[in-house]
């Protein structure tokens, strides 16, 4: 039985709104009981948050059906050490995830430092990252976006404080996040759904189609986010299918890619 991934902004939503004909795609895979979750790089909202922006675009996605970046995170940690302790710069979706997975926010001798977005990195914080960095704690960050969309242009991301962080300690995070596949196996086995059954639907070359790529998932790219044909030409390898839009299979949920003659 076939499933989905479905990245969230530039293929669902873009600049806070619906994007055309993406609550029809929805509504039938709900229709043929189809297996999806929606992904998003945003490690600073609660999929619970996330729902509700959703819902007040006019798409009812529930939060069992978001991985964050951050519920990658957590999920990638508690396979590698169970419930331990960690030093967390980040907001609520990344402190919250950790919590629900039994983990103790600590900055007294915590085995991890984990990075996540935030709108206000705070010098201190960042002074206390790298100091429990030289000690010894292990380096996790949620996701490599060096810059996000701001008002008055961009503004630094994770990976942009991962990199000051990383040039005062020599230690390089581990990034959870796209465009590592790990975000992408976390996800399928959530849903109990199997990569080669599984599309991966996204916006961008360089995280969304790499990640389903290397996670072995059929890809398909829409021209609704970032990626133009321009942009699909300066990568070496290909997705499975370009299409304008996700309003495109929601007559095709089950059989999305053309039948070969």
């Amino acid at each position: 039985m076939i499933s989905y991934l479905s990245d969230m902004d530039g293929v669902l939503i873009k600049e806070g709104e619906m994007i055309p004909g993406a609550d029809k795609f929805i509504q039938s895979l709900y229709d043929n009981d189809i297996e999806f979750m929606v992904l998003t790089n945003n490690s600073m909202s609660t999929p619970r948050d996330l729902s509700a922006r959703l819902k007040n675009t006019g798409l009812d996605i529930p939060a069992e059906r978001i991985w964050t970046s951050a519920t990658a995170t957590a999920a990638f940690l508690t396979t590698q050490a169970g419930e331990s302790k960690a030093y967390v710069v980040g907001e609520s979706g990344l402190t919250t995830s950790l919590h629900e997975a039994g983990w103790v926010l600590t900055d007294n001798d915590p085995d991890f430092v984990v990075l996540g977005e935030t709108r206000t990195y705070s010098f201190e914080a960042i002074t206390t990252a790298i100091n429990l960095i030289r000690g010894g704690a292990r380096f996790i960050a949620t996701n490599p976006d060096v810059t996000g969309p701001a008002p008055q242009g961009v503004l630094p991301a994770t990976g942009a404080v991962a990199a000051l962080i990383t040039a005062a300690t020599n230690r390089e995070p581990y990034y959870v996040g796209k465009p590592n596949p790990v975000m992408m196996r976390s996800a399928l086995n959530h849903i109990g759904a199997h990569s080669e059954n599984t599309v991966m639907i996204g916006d961008r070359m360089d995280t969304d189609v790499k990640s389903g790529l290397e996670a072995g998932l059929q890809t398909i790219l829409v021209r609704t986010g970032i990626s133009d044909d321009a942009e699909i030409q300066r990568y070496p390898y290909r997705p499975n299918q370009v299409i304008d839009s996700v309003a495109e299979l929601a007559d095709r949920v089950t059989q999305p890619f053309p039948k070969a003659d």
